[in-house]
């Protein structure tokens, strides 16, 4: 029923009022940015609620871990790593393959960092961690770009990369950008990992992770961020960028180079994300549970190796495993299963109180489209119900992470913001509860008759801002209201809305003196 059909007069006469009582004003203030104490939603909402894991299943998983630890072990660790792990307790057997005692795995769950912040250029987008906080971000590592309006998909850019960063520095329910995409553009490897770091520091000031293509190239990425940052110490303080690292091939195998880029990153103070991102039925077991405990394991010796070789230092919980078609071969991003995986990963963060994340939110449909709606906010949901501290590959992400679309991205911070007010749950107390307003509305007063309805009393009116999310691009129009105003279609308006943001400059800018600086040092793409 449209509010704009008055049912009664009673109700007719309580919207006349409202609209000479400052209607105007009202559209206005809700147009403006609301502060942070009023948002409905906002960063680091706790979540946890929802468990598809009981108390004995956790355990039986971690207890499942720590025997595929000590039994199974992992294989090719690079030199370096394999002294810092045996020094520390890991034993390295005859085949190659180094096992980690149960006692060992415990006492570097004891010395790891369970309460870590990501810090953003800003300090207003830093990421507390701690707890069941839920965050949401992009991820991925995208080669092609969703051409919405040509119904087509082409290779990813730097100016692509650029402009995602842009758009998820305006956006208030994307918290943080990992870059997901390649810039294809760009055929040295050296020159794609420092130009990735310059186009998403320059397009926004939320926490940025990245991946990096090879362990010598991190001297220089390093010289540029602590650049950046304005000097090394100051990089160090408040590190704005962390390492997102693919350091295991699953199944139990380290990846040598990726475990060399980490050590460079741990020397060089940049926080890391343990990725862990095995195929459930090629790569890991083909049960939910044994994919979990699969992740679980190789993480943990994740664990182990960091807080051997830097006690303490920021390291993210990173179970990524990803549903697989086993008809066809295909990822399933967007199914319900990898919505329990990403669940079930998040229990077990909780488990060990390390701050973890996984994916969820990306889709397997090639468009923006009702395909890809489902599947984003079913895991988006699910993520953010049971804690999972960063959510990646949140929005954007289409293809089974082959394609990434800027439509999808703004799309998405609609969708998310209807996930988060899911996350924040049903607050109940004797305000909520609302019986005093029911016997306002139903009984009335001596002095003032009861007005039969809700619309527009004082409570109403002040709780519709702060319970409520509305989305700033999904349609509640009446049909008629829809004709009225040419017929909207979602994803034009996410292309327009695009087109707004990119055509103002961006506010994670660099000034010219550091912009000079950096062009000077380093080969920068992108054009000044």
């Amino acid at each position: 029923m449209s509010l704009d059909t008055p049912q009664t007069d009673s109700v007719s006469s309580q919207r006349r009022s409202s609209r000479s009582g400052g209607r105007a004003a009202r559209r206005a203030a809700r147009a403006a940015k609301l502060s942070d104490d009023i948002r409905p939603i906002r960063p680091g909402m706790s979540g946890g609620v929802y468990k598809p894991l009981t108390e004995a299943d956790v355990a039986r998983i971690h207890e499942a871990a720590l025997t595929a630890l000590e039994t199974i072990g992992l294989a090719d660790a690079p030199p370096s790593g394999i002294k810092i792990m045996t020094d520390a307790g890991a034993i390295l057997g005859d085949d190659g393959r180094l096992r980690y005692p149960r006692s060992l795995v415990e006492d570097m769950l004891a010395k790891a960092c369970k309460d870590v912040t990501l810090m953003g250029r800003d300090p207003r987008h830093d990421l507390d961690l701690s707890g069941t906080r839920v965050h949401y971000g992009t991820a991925g590592a995208a080669v092609s770009m969703v051409d919405v309006a040509g119904n087509a998909y082409r290779d990813s850019t730097l100016q692509d990369l650029h402009d995602a960063a842009r758009i998820t520095d305006v956006l208030d329910n994307i918290h943080f950008l990992q870059r997901p995409m390649v810039a294809r553009d760009i055929l040295d490897n050296l020159e794609m990992d420092l130009n990735t770091i310059y186009a998403c520091a320059a397009g926004t000031t939320k926490h940025i992770g990245t991946s990096f293509s090879d362990p010598s190239h991190m001297p220089e990425c390093l010289e540029m961020l602590y650049m950046i940052a304005g000097g090394e110490d100051a990089y160090r303080a408040r590190p704005f960028m962390s390492n997102s690292n693919c350091f295991v091939v699953p199944p139990m195998k380290f990846a040598t180079e990726s475990c060399e880029t980490m050590e460079a990153c741990i020397r060089g103070g940049m926080p890391v994300l343990l990725l862990s991102a095995g195929m459930s039925g090629a790569t890991a077991p083909s049960t939910t549970a044994g994919a979990i405990v699969q992740a679980v394991a190789e993480c943990l010796a994740g664990v182990v190796y960091v807080n051997a070789m830097a006690p303490g230092h920021p390291a993210i919980f990173g179970t990524w495993p990803f549903g697989l078609d086993l008809r066809t071969g295909a990822m399933t991003v967007g199914s319900g299963e990898q919505a329990l995986l990403t669940a079930g990963c998040a229990q077990m963060h909780a488990f060990y109180g390390l701050p973890g994340g996984a994916a969820g939110g990306a889709s397997d449909s090639k468009m923006p489209d009702m395909q890809a709606g489902w599947e984003q906010m079913c895991s988006n949901v699910m993520a953010g119900l049971s804690g999972c501290n960063m959510v990646y590959e949140a929005a954007g992400m289409h293809a089974s992470l082959l394609g990434f679309c800027h439509e999808s991205l703004i799309l998405g911070d609609d969708l998310i913001g209807q996930a988060q007010r899911c996350v924040r749950g049903i607050e109940v107390d004797d305000e909520t509860l609302a019986l005093d307003q029911m016997a306002e509305v139903c009984l009335g007063t001596p002095d003032k008759p009861a007005p039969g309805h809700y619309l527009g009393t004082d409570r109403t009116l002040s709780h519709m801002e702060r319970d409520c999310v509305y989305p700033a691009l999904g349609n509640r129009m009446s049909p008629k209201e829809w004709a009225e105003n040419d017929r909207p279609v979602l994803v034009e308006g996410a292309t327009a809305r695009k087109e707004a943001i990119l055509a103002t400059r961006s506010g994670a800018r660099f000034d010219a003196a550091l912009d000079g600086a950096l062009r000077a040092r380093f080969n920068i793409h992108l054009p000044a």
